[in-house]
């Protein structure tokens, strides 16, 4: 009697345990699944260091793939690059590129940028691209920039002076508040933090002109 007693008591029930471990792991793996969530938000929003320091090397590709299909053109045309000389945005001159020199219009648009797809081996002339143009300068040019991430405004730039976003607002902001990328006349890119890392100086005869807003 004893016996039987003491056995119904019990609440040492296997099956009782077996089901609450079961709860807790299903409860951790919800918590773990949250946390990845947020940590790949974190690290891979648009706006995010770690996002945007990628796009700015693919950004560096697209612009060295530019500088070939000037380098074509260049030598098509006795040296000159393309111009335009009623141009007011790096659209007008650079659209010339396509579909004869550059029949992929992908290396146009910033990858870091939310600026939209253009269609492919057409003329951008009427779209929106993502990059600055020095209109006016010439390969023999002694590295000097040749373009460049969309720029807070078109005028000459000292070294430590506004040269991209620093908010993440507009103009400017092709990488967000992370800066941007400088191709040059001898076809080597470099990034520069917000405030420009060199100076960006404009020759006699040289335009800056940034993409359409």
């Amino acid at each position: 009697m004893f016996l039987w007693q003491n056995s119904g008591c019990r609440t040492d029930n296997p099956r009782g345990r077996a089901a609450g471990r079961s709860a807790f792991s299903l409860l951790e793996l919800i918590i773990v699944l949250a946390l990845l969530l947020v940590l790949t938000t974190v690290m891979w929003s648009h706006t995010s260091g770690h996002y945007q320091r990628t796009q700015k090397e693919l950004c560096q590709d697209n612009l060295q793939k530019c500088y070939m299909a000037l380098q074509i053109f260049a030598n098509d045309h006795d040296g000159r690059l393309p111009g335009a000389p009623e141009a007011h945005t790096a659209e007008t001159p650079l659209a010339q590129l396509v579909p004869r020199y550059s029949a992929d219009t992908t290396i146009f648009i910033c990858p870091g940028s939310k600026d939209a797809p253009l269609p492919s081996g057409a003329s951008f002339e009427q779209q929106k691209i993502s990059y600055a143009y020095y209109m006016g300068r010439q390969l023999t040019n002694a590295t000097a920039a040749l373009m460049s991430d969309r720029q807070v405004n078109t005028a000459a730039k000292a070294a430590g002076q506004p040269l991209f976003s620093a908010n993440g607002q507009p103009p400017g902001d092709n990488h967000s508040k992370f800066g941007g990328n400088v191709l040059f006349t001898d076809g080597h890119a470099e990034s520069s933090p917000p405030a420009a890392a060199f100076a960006l100086p404009l020759d006699d005869g040289v335009v800056l002109l940034n993409p359409k807003p």
